[in-house]
């Protein structure tokens, strides 16, 4: 598989629950729930020298933009991160994080962080 469409298409065949839409969306509805999980990334997402505030800040605002794209009212955000490794950038990226939380009324109420070794390939779901 080489593209992300490719991978896509491989994952219709397995998300077929009528809760995924064929996913054909950036959110799914379960019993009544909007629910979305988008990812960011350096270079493609934010480059290596934005502030890590303003990354962890952009973290929660995109999800929150595909809730405010479908009518839902966000209520509660789970986050999955790959630490950098750099202790200062992490905490900050966290207080970026933790205001975006605070002004959008949105509670963090779990996810997965994983450290990466150098060199590796992440994936988070």
């Amino acid at each position: 598989m080489s593209s992300e469409l490719a991978f896509i298409e491989r994952l219709r065949a397995i998300a077929t629950d009528p809760a995924a839409r064929g996913l054909d969306d950036d959110a799914a509805l379960l019993d009544g729930m909007v629910i979305t999980h988008d990812m960011i990334a350096e270079g493609v997402h934010f480059l290596p020298t934005d502030p890590p505030a303003s990354v962890g800040w952009k973290l929660l605002a995109v999800n929150l933009s595909d809730l405010a794209a479908k009518g839902a009212r966000p209520r509660a955000a789970l986050m999955g991160a790959s630490l950098s490794g750099d202790d200062q950038w992490d905490d900050a990226f966290l207080s970026g994080v933790a205001a975006a939380c605070e002004s959008y009324g949105v509670a963090l109420i779990g996810g997965d962080t994983i450290a990466m070794p150098e060199g590796s390939r992440g994936s988070s779901g």
